[in-house]
């Protein structure tokens, strides 16, 4: 996989994204709840702009961490999908 921001080569797998974002929301307080999280990632996964199954190709973000953020909206360029 590429990174967005450098083009540089990534390899990231699933299990380290999970450790990525547990470690980064404990940082954060305003969480969207089990359901809400739920709905929006089966949004992103089904999106055209999903990267790798984890990417957000509008943000670079990924979407198991963006999604779990009750104050984030979806950043599709013509109007966010969640």
């Amino acid at each position: 996989m590429t990174c967005k921001g450098c083009s540089t080569s990534v390899i990231v797998s699933e299990e380290e994204i999970d450790t990525l974002v547990e470690e980064q929301l404990q940082f954060e307080e305003d969480l969207a709840n089990d359901v809400l999280y739920k709905e929006r990632l089966e949004l992103c996964r089904s999106c055209p702009s999903l990267l790798y199954n984890t990417t957000c190709s509008h943000c670079g973000c990924f979407v198991k961490f963006r999604a779990k953020l009750a104050y984030k909206k979806c950043p599709f360029p013509t109007g966010a999908k969640w």
